[in-house]
Parts: structure tokens; sequence; C-alpha cells
């Protein structure tokens, strides 16, 4: 409803006066000096601003048109030459980004001490702007590395609502996303928010489970914060600050309920400067007690009153004007802010060498150089000095000193007092793997704890797991699913796990692939024995009924039938026997191509021999009748050739099969997940199954011709055992084809063994077993009218 009062300046900022001091004392020793700037003074004019944006503006104005009071209905106060070559201060981002975008245009320099926010390295905007306290790019990303550091992933965020708090939190924020670090809330609050906004922000940390609290506060609003923190004594939070206020001792002070004890945080590397703590308290009394600037000044610094400035001094003592300013214990006294100071100290030495190098100054200066603004801002923009403690000072192209900040944290004293405790330093200028580097210094946490705390939204998945997000909430919070069978995870907070190769199992931890037993048909197991066992006594038996046979080979039941081919056939069967012995074993490229091919022709040449006899039964029959002489188409050299013949077609498939596609050793993953089954494959399946084929070929033709010549009329009818042999074979191996194809890994081989053997088994007793009987145990038979079926009584 009416026009607001002009904004005036109401109390002191002790730490403005200290930074002011800190400029007397740069612009003092350079004009003492005869190396920098000789025969040149520096003058100055300070204003102060009081926090406000628009009497910043005002007064930059009057700076750079050399007028002394702030004039808008002055027409022609722009129209003087700028008096003002660079102007130093401004200790906030917001005053100065307003600032630098009105001077930008005329080119003349800011040089702040104090403003970091990362928005005034932009040159385009702000032309005219630098400064020597590092951007918060650097800090905010320094202090995501940090936070990172410590293993804290489950963060809160506040800050200030300003230029300041909201570019740093969002840089802050965009790295700590990088580095898989959550913000579980972040909130904003300025100095002049209502009550109920502050106490929001408090019933947010409470309700919270993150323990660890980032800020981006200026030191007011800090301020304002913990006093409303004490009300609700919300103590045991780990507090992470930027340089505004983690080492400043007025912050420090005032909390007295110790909520910030514990904190850790970025500060400007603390700097000594020769003389500076002397001159800042060098504070001369005034004799004159109408300057009512130095009495205000004076109130402030020793809480006092001067009796003339009024009546009654109240409570408050009085003042004399003579304290001691180095016995008292305030802001003003106060030299934490050491490495602030030394900035505006930089600066005022910055502009010096810039007009040192523009005045083209040795032992004189060329006072008729003319100066212009952006001539300044040029040289300033390049210089690159030492100062007297040794410190280098230049500017980067975006107006910004090189960053390196200190780790600081609070530790709290016996006294109470808060000591600032360096434990370690972050220099942007390494590498990114060696810019952090804590020292070795014990760092004490909240609640004066010694170990690091904890905040984590979900606990560390163990190796043998995987991160698994929880629907709706940040990537931080998750569930650990084990990983399945084949795959592992060997690190901490895997998001997924790996399939170990096919040669290797995971462990029952499912941290680590293990390799996979190899399983095949051994000698040592108790299946490979007992099969071994059963074709070595297979193989005995079969000697066993040739020697008798040798033994008593002139005997007519061993001449009967070709006794050659009994003994070829025993030949084979001991082959039978033995070639199950190469199915046993590591499998091998010779022992595959050995074991199916053996296996084979061995049998072959055994139905060959068994089918040589039934013919020879048929064929004697045939020659009992009158008038057949049949026997002389199939005598003994015939029958050889029959059985070489049978022999030879085998031969030739095996040939083709091991010529075009052998079998080959071969390693199945896919029978069994955590075992390999060494086997061997068939190659060509046409090769194998042709084999068998006319394998059973033979059989069946071998079984019908016996099955025909069962009921010969002679006392021993051979072809009677020979119809039971191969109807043994052809159900061993009728069974064997499901049998084989149903059973998994080295049970297949045994499958196969126990068909080789069985059938073996099978010719060898049926055809052999009763004629051995007849020789050792019915010797009576074994004669050659018992064989023509003459020497039985016949009955009535």
């Amino acid at each position: 409803m009416h026009k607001p009062l002009p904004l005036q300046c109401t109390s002191f900022n002790l730490r403005g006066i200290q930074y002011t001091q800190a400029m007397l004392l740069a612009i003092e020793e350079i004009n003492n000096s005869t190396d920098l700037l000789p025969g040149i003074s520096l003058g100055y004019k300070i204003y102060d601003i009081c926090g406000s944006i628009s009497r910043g503006v005002g007064v930059t104005l009057a700076l750079t048109n050399g007028n002394e009071e702030i004039s808008s209905a002055s027409d022609g106060a722009c129209a003087r030459p700028g008096q003002v070559q660079a102007i130093v201060g401004v200790g906030h981002s917001t005053p100065s980004m307003a600032i630098s975008t009105v001077i930008g245009p005329f080119n003349i320099p800011l040089i702040s001490h104090y403003a970091t926010c990362a928005c005034l390295s932009d040159k385009t905007k702000y032309p005219s702007f630098l400064r020597t306290i590092p951007s918060d790019y650097y800090q905010s990303r320094a202090l995501a590395h940090l936070v990172r550091y410590f293993g804290w992933t489950w963060v809160g965020a506040i800050r200030s609502n300003n230029d300041y708090g909201n570019n740093g939190m969002a840089i802050f924020t965009e790295t700590a996303q990088q580095l898989g670090i959550c913000l579980e809330y972040s909130v904003s609050f300025d100095k002049t928010d209502p009550p109920d906004k502050i106490k929001k922000i408090v019933d947010i940390i409470k309700t919270s489970t993150s323990k660890v609290i980032v800020t981006f506060l200026a030191h007011m609003d800090i301020d304002i914060l913990i006093h409303e923190l004490s009300l609700h004594n919300l103590t045991g939070y780990q507090w992470v600050g930027t340089e505004s206020w983690i080492f400043d001792f007025q912050t420090a002070s005032m909390d007295r309920h110790h909520i910030l004890d514990g904190a850790i945080g970025l500060s400007i590397p603390s700097a000594h400067v020769s003389g500076m703590r002397e001159f800042i308290l060098d504070v001369k009394p005034l004799n004159s007690s109408k300057n009512e600037l130095f009495v205000e000044f004076w109130e402030t610094l020793f809480d006092c009153k001067f009796m003339l400035s009024r009546s009654s001094a109240g409570n408050q003592r009085e003042c004399t004007g003579h304290e001691d300013v180095t016995g008292a214990q305030n802001t003003f006294t106060d030299m934490s802010l050491m490495p602030i100071f030394y900035n505006v100290y930089k600066g005022v030495y910055a502009v010096a060498h810039a007009l040192h190098n523009i005045l083209n100054c040795n032992k004189t200066c060329n006072n008729k150089v003319k100066l212009e603004p952006l001539t300044i801002l040029q040289r300033i923009r390049k210089i690159r000095f030492t100062t007297k403690e040794g410190d280098e000072v230049y500017f980067t192209e975006n107006g910004d000193p090189a960053a390196k900040y200190e780790i600081i944290n609070w530790q709290p004293t016996e006294n109470g007092i808060v000591d600032f405790v360096t434990v370690g330093v972050h220099d942007t200028s390494l590498p990114a793997d060696k810019q952090l580097n804590l020292l070795n210094k014990p760092l004490i946490w909240a609640r004066n704890s010694l170990q690091v705390p904890s905040s984590v939204c979900s606990e560390k998945c163990p190796p043998g797991s995987r991160k698994v997000l929880q629907k709706g909430k940040p990537v931080c919070c998750y569930d650990c699913l084990r990983c399945a069978e084949g795959e592992i995870s060997n690190i901490t907070d895997s998001i997924s796990c790996v399939r170990c190769h096919p040669e290797f199992w995971s462990n029952e931890r499912r941290d680590a692939c293990v390799k996979k037993e190899a399983e095949f048909l051994s000698y040592e197991e108790i299946m490979g024995a007992l099969l071994t066992a059963a074709s070595l006594f297979g193989t005995c038996m079969t000697f066993v009924v040739a020697f008798i046979f040798f033994r008593y080979r002139q005997t007519p039941v061993v001449r009967a039938n070709n006794s050659e081919l009994s003994f070829l056939l025993l030949f084979s069967l001991t082959l039978c026997f033995l070639c199950s012995l190469t199915f046993i074993g590591r499998p091998s490229e010779w022992s595959c191509m050995l074991r199916h091919t053996a296996f084979g022709i061995t049998f072959v040449l055994c139905i060959s021999c068994v089918l040589g006899k039934t013919i020879v039964v048929l064929m004697a029959f045939r020659a009992t009748l009158p008038g057949s002489d049949v026997m002389k188409w199939f005598g003994p050299t015939q029958q050889k050739l029959s059985v070489l013949g049978f022999t030879l077609v085998q031969v030739i498939i095996c040939i083709f099969w091991l010529t075009i596609s052998p079998p080959f050793p071969f390693k199945n993953f896919k029978t069994f997940k955590n075992k390999i089954i060494l086997e061997c494959a068939l190659g060509s399946a046409v090769g194998f199954w042709a084999v068998l084929g006319y394998i059973g070929l033979l059989a069946m033709l071998c079984f019908s011709l016996a099955f025909l010549a069962r009921k010969l009329p002679d006392n021993f009818n051979e072809a009677k055992f020979i119809t039971f042999s191969m109807l043994i074979f052809c159900a061993v191996w009728i069974t064997f084809i499901p049998a084989y194809v149903s059973s998994p890994g080295k049970f297949s081989v045994a499958v196969e063994i126990f068909a080789i053997l069985a059938s073996s088994f099978g010719l060898l007793i049926c055809i052999f077993i009763p004629k051995c009987y007849i020789i050792l145990l019915k010797p009576e038979k074994n004669t050659k009218k018992n064989m023509m079926g003459k020497g039985a009584p016949k009955s009535t």
C-alpha cells in the first residue's frame, strides 16, 4: 500500500570489517613497495551493501561512475569516465551475479573472495567476473567423492534457497548419481522463510532413515537450522559441510547442543599471512566521540555502550574506547577465516600486478598510459605471480583459481570447544584416482564415535548374490537375490551374476566357478570294475571251452558241424568279450574309433560263424535225402568264404564310417548341469546305425534259418540251441535301443557293454555249454551212433 523505505544498514558485520582490513593491508603493502607499482599509490572506496542485491547494484554504479552519492535523478551521472579500475569483494554468489551482470558490458573486473557458485564461471554471462576462491563445480564433485569414499549411499540434502545452494547442490546431485549415491530427500530454505518451513525440514529429518546430511548452506542459514534442531534435541546425525561454515568459529560457538559434532567437510586450504592478524586487530581508538560509525563498531565489538551514545547503559557495561582488542573473544578476533582474508589479499595483489604490467613499471611507471577497463581485465586474466608466502596466484580461462581443498573434521575437546582438524586434502590438479587423500589421523564422528557411521538404504549384497531394485524406490534400495545355479558374482553389490564357462560350475556359495567333475565309466568305480570282471570272466570261460574242444577235438560232438567254424566262433566270442573293455576308461580319439568298429566287426564275425553253422545243419539234413549233392556246394571252403564275405561287408561299412565322419571324444555339458560327461560322439549317425543294422540283419537271418531247422530229427539238434542263442541275442539288442537312448552319461556306455556281454554269454552258453556237458559229463553220448540217432532204443 505504501512505497517501501530506502534500505539502511542497521548493524555491523564484524566479518565484513575483517575482509576490509585484509584489503587495506594489501593496499598498504603495495603502496609501500618499491618493486610493485613504484611511485604509484592505490586508492580505494569502500561500500557496504548490507546483504542487499539492489543496494549492491546501486553502489556498483556509483563506483564505476565516480559518484559519491547515488542519484537516479541526475541526467549526467553516467557521463563521466569511470574512476574505479577494479572491484574487489562481494562475498556471496547472488549479489556477485547481479553486480557482474551490470558491469560486465563495461569490462570492469570484479574479483570475489567468497562467491563460489559454479554459474559464475560462465563467461558469456559474466565476462568480467574473477575470483580467488575455487568454483563450487569442484567442491560439489569433491563432496560427492568424499561421501562415496566413506560408503554413504543413502543421504539427505539441505541447501540454501539461493544461487549458491541451488547450483552447488545440483552439481552434487548429478555427481552423486554417477557414483551410485541416492538422496532420500533434498530440501531448501532461506533465512527469511517463516518458522513453519524450517520446522517441516526438521520433521523430514526426523522421519528419514538416512543418517548423513549433506549441506550447501550459507553460514547464516546453518545458524538458523542449528537453532531449530536444538529445540528438538535432534543429534546423532553425520553432517557434511562446505567451506561456508565447516571452519567457521562463529558457527561452532553457536552449536551449544553439539548437533554438528563430528561434522566433516571441505574448506579452503589454511593460510598464514605474516602481519595480517596484527593488522586486522590494530583498531586504534578515536578521540572524537562524534564518529558514530566507530562508536557503533566498538559497541558491537565489546558488547558495551558509550555513555555519550545514550542516557543509560542499562545492564550493559560502559565502553571507554580504550579496551584491549587482542584480549576480546568474539568474531572479530577469530582468525579461523584466515584463508578467506588471504583471498581478499590475493585479489588486491592481482589487480596491482596487472597495473604493474600495463604501466610498464620497472624502477618507475609510465603514468601516461591510458588505463582501459578491458585492458586491465585481460591482464588480470593472464597474470601469474607468487605471494610473499610462496603461493602461486593465477586464473583459469573461466576466471577461477586452482581448486584445492582441505578436509576438516569437527573434533570436540574436553572443555567443549570444537577443534577444526585437517584430516585430508582434495586436489583437483592431480589424477582422478589420487585427488582424494586422507591423512593417517583419527576421525571423530557423530556422537563422538570413532567408527565410521553407516548410511545405506539397503545393506551390501555379498558375493554370490545380485541386486534387484525395489519397485518404486531409488536405485540404492534393493533386495539381494542369490545367483542361479551355474552363475556367480565374486564382488560385493554385483548388479548381475556371470554364467560360468561350460567346463565350470558354481560352488555352493555361488561366488566362484569350480571345474566340473568329468564323468566317464572308469575301471576304478564299482560298475566299471564289475563289467570288467564280467568281460574277463567271459574271456576265460571262452578259453576254457576252447581248451575242452581242443582236448576233445577228435570226438564226434566236436567234429560234427565243422569244428573249424566252432573254433572260429570261439575266437570271435573272445574278441567280443574283450572289445567291451574299449568302452571303459577316459575316451580318446583312438578308443572312440576302436570301440565301435571293433564291436561291429567282431560281432559280424561271430554271427557269420553262427550263420555258417546254421546253414551247415540245414545242408546236412538235405544231404541225407536220396540223390542230394547239396553238401558239395557248401563244403568247408564255402563255409569259410561265407564267413569272410559277411565280415568283409562290415569292414567296408566301418572303413566308410571312419573315413567320412569317425567317432570322436566329446564333452557333454547338457545332460548334467554340474558334471561333464566324457563320451564318444558317433560322428556319423548313419554309419553307427548301419553297423548295428547289418548286425541285426545277419542275426535275423540266422534266427530264421535256425528256427526252420529246430525240429530236424537228430538226437543232437544244434539248430535248436542256435535258435535259443539267436533269440537271446535279438532280445538283448532290441531292448538295448530304448535303454541306450534313455540312459544318461556313463550309464549309456554301461548299457552298451551289458548288451555286448549278455549277447556274447548267450551265444557261448546256448551253443557250447550243451556240448561241453556231453563231453565232460555224458561221454557215453559222445558217439557217432548217438549223433546219427541210431543208438537210442525204440519204445514199444
